[in-house]
């Protein structure tokens, strides 16, 4: 508790209401406070520093001039709500931010009325706000009430064409609502693209524009001595014209670009939009990404996502590494192959970094392409690239490839176009939680005739699956692996082509046989050796593929063994269903077979660390050991007796 900062004035602050008596000054207090309280926080904890850091004093002049949560305060993303959940009455347990049962790392409704809406993916922040304000319009209900909506989107988020969508729906509209366009230069790696280009071109160099230095939307909203100013500075005013040109054609009264970390900026504005705004309103802030702690200020993603740190040094303290993380593998692997193959290129989303693209692009910069956070133009884009003779992977989360999974049905499998689709983050994630789980690409994928669908068991198996993926030109394949460190195995100097529609056999046993697809195969493992000390040796098999299955192999298993367990990080409906769909087709179940399927359960798991999410869906060594017993029957007698 010593080591904790001293915030007399922010100790006052319960909730937003208690910011209403300060005075101007004391709200920069209050910032300056909230500053050190979230740094400490994070330190304790771990999780997304920089963008809470950069919108720190956006946070309190937002909640000092808003009535939240009847004003609806929409962060796009979310990932910049820490300072916003510790003025919203959750102070006392910031510091379970990311943990088992604490605080979630983003914006829930189910967590405090002051989170309207909940995110964790980008760009839905403005259809968000769009939809309260015509709901308040149309008299909905809502148990906070109805009064203004405000979205705050990152310049990152604004790559992203839902942005735009909403945007144009919005000035059509005509409803009364905020845009705050919260432009830091920095989203997870450097925003990409002309719009990137266009925000930059609004402004120089530092010092920020003042307030006088407005663009001409601006000046009707202005009070009246700034208002003045502003008419004052005619010639300024002619070269910051063309700031709000894009975002007024689409229907938004432009105001901007301001200083977002300077409260007497900030202050006026903000209270001159609500007093006076008709009519959707998009205001221009400028801020920094991990604005006042020098640590994250010098890294080159402004300290967005950290591990527990030392607050003095910003030192983060990670464990050590005791194998290679799948997506280091993939990245090097992919890298290797493409100095000898010119057709390989990769796409990715904004994430070149955590999918390990970095890698092959400090290389072959010019065939590794970063399309911002626009998943369904980088699928789209991946399938040109293959009709126009090129080797594409395109390296995505699995969860953030739901949202460009039309592409993938209509731009990619019907047409067979032969696109790699490297799913990063399978499974359960950690302390992203229920927002960034990759539980549902197995089945969204192979149920797509014409899809490839590949697991990697281990690290070895993924360099395996990289070269195989890269070798296929019948069609599209995909292949996943999850976060983290591999299991420790031996790496080969070469990777194998691996055979479409194989698996393999690890153990030979009798009785019993465990399908496994994916990395629960060290749990199955595990399992078995706690089985065979009660006599019982299942076989064990790794599936590899859940399209195209490996008919014989599984039939064999079914015809050899009384009991066939399926085992995989996913939701119903995948790699089990096809081997349930298979072994009905085949009239393997007529003979008495007992089948069961090991899945995730039809619930979003909250955040903890994986192995305790993975104890949560009882895929864990111990649950596999329990299914078998059960099975069996023998788990069954045990209780009886």
């Amino acid at each position: 508790m010593t080591d904790r900062p001293a915030t007399p004035l922010l100790d006052r602050v319960h909730t937003p209401a208690d910011l209403k008596g300060l005075s101007d000054a004391e709200l920069v207090r209050v910032a300056n406070e909230l500053r050190a309280e979230t740094i400490s926080a994070v330190s304790e904890t771990g999780g997304h520093l920089g963008a809470g850091l950069g919108v720190v004093e956006l946070t309190v002049a937002l909640h000092a001039i808003f009535d939240a949560p009847r004003d609806k305060i929409i962060w796009d993303v979310s990932h910049q709500s820490y300072p916003h959940k510790i003025l919203t009455g959750r102070r006392d347990r910031i510091r379970t931010i990311r943990q088992k049962d604490g605080l979630s790392g983003f914006t829930k409704r189910s967590e405090s009325p002051f989170d309207p809406f909940g995110a964790a993916h980008s760009s839905t922040s403005i259809s968000a706000a769009l939809g309260f304000a015509v709901a308040r319009d149309l008299g909905g209900a809502s148990d906070t009430g109805h009064g203004d909506a405000i979205a705050i989107i990152g310049d990152g988020s604004m790559s992203a064409g839902m942005a735009y969508e909403a945007m144009n729906n919005a000035g059509h509209l005509k409803k009364r609502m905020i845009v705050i366009l919260n432009d830091n230069e920095m989203s997870i790696a450097p925003p990409t693209g002309a719009l990137s280009s266009y925000l930059s071109g609004l402004y120089t160099q530092q010092p920020f524009h003042t307030l006088k230095d407005a663009a001409k939307g601006a000046v009707s909203f202005l009070p009246e001595p700034f208002r003045e100013g502003a008419k004052r500075a005619k010639d300024m005013l002619k070269g910051m014209a063309m700031g709000g040109t894009m975002f007024e054609a689409l229907g938004f009264s432009y105001i901007g670009p301001i200083d977002g970390h300077d409260m007497d900026q900030l202050l006026p504005v903000l209270r001159a939009i609500k007093d006076r705004a008709h009519g959707p309103i998009l205001l221009h802030v400028l801020t920094k990404k991990g604005k006042g702690y020098a640590p994250a200020e010098a890294r080159s993603d402004k300290g967005h996502a950290t591990a527990k740190f030392d607050v003095l040094t910003g030192t983060q303290k990670k464990a050590p590494s005791n194998a290679p993380s799948y997506t280091k593998v993939f990245g090097e692997t992919l890298t290797d192959l493409a100095a000898v193959d010119s057709r390989i290129c990769a796409v990715t989303a904004a994430m070149p970094d955590g999918t390990g693209l970095n890698l092959m692009a400090e290389r072959y910069p010019s065939r590794v392409f970063d399309v911002g956070i626009a998943e369904q133009h980088g699928v789209t884009f991946a399938a040109a690239l293959a009709a126009g003779g090129m080797r594409p992977f395109c390296a995505m989360y699995s969860t953030f490839l739901q949202r460009g999974y039309d592409q993938v049905v209509h731009d990619v499998a019907i047409q067979r176009l032969p696109v790699r689709f490297a799913i990063d983050r399978a499974g359960l994630v950690g302390a992203d939680g229920a927002t960034h789980a990759g539980s549902f690409d197995i089945a969204y994928m192979a149920n797509l005739p014409g899809m490839v669908v590949m697991a990697a068991a281990d690290e070895a198996e993924l360099k395996h699956m990289v070269a195989t993926a890269a070798a296929y030109d019948d069609g599209p394949i995909a292949f996943r692996y999850p976060r983290g460190e591999g299991e420790g195995v031996d790496m080969p100097d070469q990777p194998e082509i691996l055979e479409i529609g194989k698996g393999r056999i690890v153990q030979e046993g009798k009785q019993v046989a465990i399908l496994s697809f994916g990395t629960r195969l060290g749990e199955v493992r595990k399992a078995s050796e706690a089985l065979r000390a009660k006599g019982i040796t299942p076989t064990i098999a790794d599936a590899r593929f859940a399209k195209p299955l490996d008919r014989d192999m599984i039939l064999q298993l079914a015809a050899n063994h009384d009991v066939l367990i399926t085992i995989e990080e996913g939701a119903v409906g995948g790699f089990g269903s096809h081997v349930a769909q298979l072994l009905s087709d085949e009239g393997a179940f007529d003979t008495g077979l007992k089948f069961r399927s090991m899945v995730l359960p039809d619930t979003f798991i909250d955040q903890s660390s994986p192995a305790d999410m993975y104890a949560t869906a009882g895929l864990n060594a111990a649950d596999i050991e329990a299914k078998v017993l059960d099975t069996l029957g023998i788990a069954t007698l045990d209780k009886r007796a």
